[in-house]
C-alpha cells in the first residue's frame, strides 16, 4: 500500500463542537486565504554560496542543541542573531508576521494555518515519518483504555497544530463523529494544565512531554492510549518575504543541510543525544531517553516530496471538512518550495533518503 493511501483521510459532515478554556490561541477558523502576493520567483536557481554578512533569526531549538553537541554550530557560514525560544505553530506564525523570526521548525499543520491567515510562507525542508509519535494522555481518574472509549469525552484540541490533526484522524479512524465528543480548543502548552485540572479527559502528547506527565500522574490512573494517527511531516519553513531576500535565501539554503545532517547525527549518536537533549535539556531519565529514541525511528528525507504534498493536501481537506479554513480548501503545492527538495536529501547519506523498514 502506498504512503499516500496510508495517510488518506476521510470527510466530516458535521461542524466541530467547541468549549473554550482560558486563553485560546488563534486557530484555523480564520477565513481569509493567502493570495501568494509576494511574487517569490521559485523558478530562480538557489544560491550556491552564502553571501557575506547574512544574519538569520531561527526558531529551531532542538536543532540548536544538536548542532552544539556535534560541533557544527561554530561552522555555520552566517550569523544567527537569535535562537528564538518558541516552537508552537501559532507562536511561530506571529513571529513570522512580526518579522522577528526568519526560519522555523514545525510539523506540517502550521503552514496550513498560516495560509488561512493570509501569511505567504513556504516549506523548505521535509522529513517524513510513517509511524505515530503521539499518544492520547488521559486525565487522572478517567477510565479510557482505547480510542473507542472517546465517545462523550472532552478532548484537548489545537486546530493550528499537529495535535489537532492527530485528534481528527483518530476520531475518523475509530468511526467516531465529532459531534460525539467535546473538542476543547487549547494551545498545545495548555494541554498539561488541562489534564492535571481534569478540564479535559484526553490530550494528545508526544515525547518527552508524555513521559514527564505519566511519571507524575500514572499512580493516579493517568495513562497513554495508543492511536494509529500519524503526524507525518517535520518541516523547515520560512515567510516568502524572507525567501525573496537573496542574501537570506543563501543562508537558508545552507542551513537546511545542517538541519538534515543534525537529525542524522542524533540517530547515529544516540547515547550522546540522550544525555545532551533528553536528560540535560528536557529533564527525563537516561532510561526514558532510550525508550523514547526507540519509538522515533530512523530519519527519512525523501528525494521526491510528492507523498509529503499528498499528506498535506489530505490534512487540508480534513480540517476543511471539520469546519476549519472557512470551509474552503486549497492546493497544498502552494505551501512547498520544491527547489529545496534535492538540497535536503543530498545533504544526508543515501540510506536516509529511503523510507525506513519497520522493525
Amino acid at each position: 500500500m502506498s504512503r499516500a493511501k496510508r495517510f488518506r483521510s476521510h470527510r466530516y459532515s458535521r461542524p466541530i463542537t467547541r468549549i473554550l478554556i482560558g486563553c485560546v490561541a488563534t486557530a484555523l477558523t480564520l477565513t481569509s486565504c493567502a493570495d501568494n502576493s509576494e511574487q517569490l520567483d521559485e523558478g530562480k536557481e538557489l544560491p550556491t554560496t552564502v553571501a557575506d554578512g547574512v544574519e538569520l533569526s531561527l526558531a529551531t531549538a532542538r536543532t540548536k542543541v544538536a548542532l552544539t553537541a556535534n560541533g557544527d554550530i561554530d561552522k555555520l557560514p552566517f550569523t544567527v542573531t537569535n535562537w528564538a525560544a518558541i516552537s508552537g505553530g501559532p507562536d511561530v506564525i506571529q513571529a513570522f508576521k512580526g518579522g522577528s523570526v526568519d526560519l522555523a521548525t514545525n510539523a506540517g499543520v502550521p503552514p496550513i494555518q498560516a495560509h488561512a491567515q493570509g501569511l505567504d510562507a513556504k516549506i523548505v525542508g521535509v522529513s517524513v515519518r510513517t509511524w505515530p509519535i503521539y499518544k492520547l494522555a488521559t486525565a487522572p481518574g478517567t477510565h479510557i483504555s482505547s480510542v473507542q472509549d472517546l465517545r462523550g469525552k472532552k478532548i484537548a484540541f489545537s486546530p493550528g497544530q499537529a495535535q489537532g490533526v492527530v485528534v481528527l484522524r483518530t476520531l475518523k479512524a475509530a468511526g467516531i463523529d465529532i459531534d460525539e465528543v467535546k473538542l476543547v480548543e487549547l494551545n498545545g502548552p495548555q494541554f498539561l494544565t488541562a489534564l492535571q485540572g481534569k478540564q479535559v479527559d484526553v490530550a494528545p502528547l508526544s515525547e518527552p512531554s508524555l513521559t514527564k506527565y505519566l511519571d507524575q500522574y500514572a499512580a493516579d490512573g493517568a495513562r497513554g492510549v495508543h492511536t494509529d494517527a500519524v503526524d507525518a511531516l517535520s518541516i523547515l519553513w520560512a515567510p516568502s518575504t524572507v525567501l525573496a531576500d537573496d542574501k537570506k535565501l543563501s543562508a537558508i539554503t545552507e542551513f537546511v543541510k545542517y538541519w538534515a545532517k543534525g537529525e542524522v547525527w542524533q540517530w547515529e549518536n544516540q547515547a550522546k543525544w540522550i544525555d545532551t537533549y533528553y536528560v540535560k535539556d528536557q529533564g527525563v531519565t537516561p532510561e526514558d531517553g532510550r525508550r523514547i529514541i526507540a519509538t522515533l525511528g530512523q530519519p527519512y528525507f525523501p528525494t521526491d516530496w510528492t507523498d509529503a504534498i499528498t499528506w498535506e493536501q489530505e490534512t487540508i481537506d480534513l480540517v476543511t471538512d471539520a469546519g476549519q479554513l472557512g470551509g474552503t480548501s486549497f492546493d497544498a503545492n502552494t505551501l512547498f518550495d520544491r527547489r529545496f527538495e534535492k538540497v535536503v536529501a543530498d545533504a544526508v547519506p543515501e540510506k536516509y533518503r529511503s523510507e525506513p523498514v519497520a522493525s
